[in-house]
């Protein structure tokens, strides 16, 4: 796992942090599904690459995931490495497939119509990754599944909201267009960094449908299974963090800096996720108020 475990270790991104409250067997697997994950994404991302290049790089992500799903022979590191976790978890090319057709959206759509539109993407993107974390994680209660739709979901809208001035510096905004006209707010005034009690409002909205599918990830978390998703719930507490603090600051996100949390923030959570797996507390670390 060394390809994985540097691009991991690279990435210090919220999703890897979650990994060090994991066994070292699990932690290890997550390390390659999230290199995966970190690898397709910088394909999709990579802008200076023409549009078509990128589609013929996923492609060949595609193929190669799949050789590695069906016993065959994987050409690419991380794919390598990704094989055996493939085989010991069940883990199915169906969303990996899944997971690339989220990229490829990247490399067509700028904007989003409506909700649904959106949440599609948010599940080809989000949803999907929790659905392979899960089956890493171990889980007995099919509603598990469930529960890292909602989660990811939650997640990704919170990445959205906090991301607008970076994704329109792209030309990118995934704010609904429907939102946006209903608040009174222009396509260009996001693309220009303009900031107004139109958007506030805007983004208020968006924060509460985030809201709603954290509160309906709480719901669908089977109590059996609250244990095995410990580094699920320690995303779902570090995102709500990040989210109630966008709420605090207005969600004036069109500065220069990025809206995150403190070093200090995030490992005070861990140690309050840590207690909480060893009580077996299962008292909510998000979707309240």
């Amino acid at each position: 796992m060394q390809h994985s475990q540097a691009i991991t270790r690279k990435s210090a991104s919220n999703l890897a942090l979650a990994f060090v409250l994991l066994p070292k067997p699990k932690r290890e697997a997550m390390a390659g599904l999230y290199a995966f994950c970190r690898e397709v994404d910088d394909v999709a991302d990579e802008d200076a690459v023409p549009t078509e290049t990128r589609r013929i790089r996923l492609a060949d992500w595609r193929a190669d995931i799949r050789l590695a799903c069906t016993g065959g022979n994987p050409q690419f590191p991380v794919n390598q490495e990704l094989q055996p976790v493939i085989r010991q978890y069940g883990l199915r090319f169906e969303l990996f497939d899944e997971l690339i057709q989220g990229c490829e959206m990247d490399l067509d759509t700028l904007r989003y119509d409506t909700y649904e539109q959106l949440e599609l993407y948010c599940h080809r993107v989000a949803s999907v990754v929790g659905l392979l974390s899960i089956e890493i994680f171990g889980y007995h209660n099919s509603a598990c599944q469930d529960y890292a739709r909602h989660l990811g979901k939650a997640l990704q809208l919170t990445n959205i909201l906090r991301d607008v001035r970076a994704d329109a510096e792209r030309g990118r905004i995934y704010l609904p267009q429907t939102e946006l006209v209903r608040f009174g707010v222009p396509p260009e005034e996001i693309l220009r960094h303009q900031y107004s009690e139109r958007y506030l409002a805007l983004a208020q909205s968006v924060a509460q449908r985030a809201r709603h599918f954290y509160q309906l990830a709480r719901r669908t978390l089977p109590a059996e299974d609250q244990r095995a998703m410990v580094a699920a719930e320690l995303m779902g507490s570090v995102y709500w963090q990040l989210l109630l603090k966008l709420e605090q600051e207005r969600f004036q996100v069109f500065g220069p800096e990025r809206v995150r949390l403190s070093k200090a923030r995030k490992v005070w959570l861990i140690l309050r996720s840590m207690l909480a797996h060893t009580t077996r507390s299962r008292a909510s670390p998000y979707g309240t108020l």
